[in-house]
């Protein structure tokens, strides 16, 4: 165990090339789908929460429910659209960075949307009236709304980044694992604990948490600031 433990901290000392070629690649791909997470699932919460339209709980408790969405499924069912026989198969993206990063924007857009759809509901509950007595509509009083609760949304746009780099099921499944080109974090700790490599396991773990705790650090910096500055 003490051997372990010190083969770990020297790929981490020596900043070992496949540790980092794994972490850079975990950060490429999450961020780019929490990226494109926000870009749809911002606006899409906003408008659900500003919006008054026959069905409006049901699809409240759809995107709520698909918060909980099993990543293997959403992998399983990309496999079948971006294989060969799929109808997606001509593009080329199965077993690429191209498809994790699909599957997580996916992961990431209900979560995304559900957490924005709650923050602008509050923030509508106290300034929605004011706005519509400006006679704004209801994308511009989403985006003005957006704009106020921008520190909530980022807190929220950062949770949904701790769920995706943490994420494996989805990207074992359409990436495949593949040494030098789709290996992530989450996929490569369980491949090498399976192979007994536990100091590159344990290495890519700690480098696992040292982001998440990173990132829930500037979570709560922002909610601190938030409420200094704005109340």
């Amino acid at each position: 165990m003490l051997q372990t433990l010190q083969d770990m901290l020297s790929r981490i000392a020596t900043l070992d090339p496949e540790v980092i070629a794994i972490a850079g690649l975990s950060l490429r791909v999450s961020l780019s789908a929490v990226g494109l997470g926000s870009l749809f699932g911002v606006p899409l919460g906003a408008l659900v929460a500003v919006s008054a339209f026959s069905g409006r709980r049901v699809v409240v408790g759809l995107l709520n429910a698909a918060m909980g969405l099993p990543p293997v499924v959403i992998g399983l069912v990309l496999y079948l659209l971006l294989s060969r026989s799929g109808p997606l198969g001509g593009l080329g993206l199965l077993f690429t960075p191209s498809a994790m990063i699909v599957a997580q924007t996916i992961l990431v857009v209900p979560l995304i949307a559900a957490l924005t759809r709650q923050i602008v509901a509050d923030a509508d509950d106290h300034l929605g009236e004011q706005l519509r007595s400006l006679g704004l509509g209801r994308a511009r009083r989403a985006a003005v709304l957006i704009f106020d609760t921008r520190f909530s949304l980022v807190t929220a746009i950062l949770a949904a980044f701790g769920r995706a780099i943490s994420e494996i099921g989805a990207v074992l499944v359409v990436g495949g694992n593949i040494d030098g080109h789709t290996r992530t974090m989450t996929t490569a700790i369980s491949l090498e604990t399976q192979k007994g490599d536990l100091p590159l396991a344990l290495a890519l773990g700690l480098v696992l948490i040292a982001v998440v705790i990173v990132v829930s650090a500037v979570a709560s910096l922002l909610r601190s600031y938030a409420m200094r500055a704005y109340g």
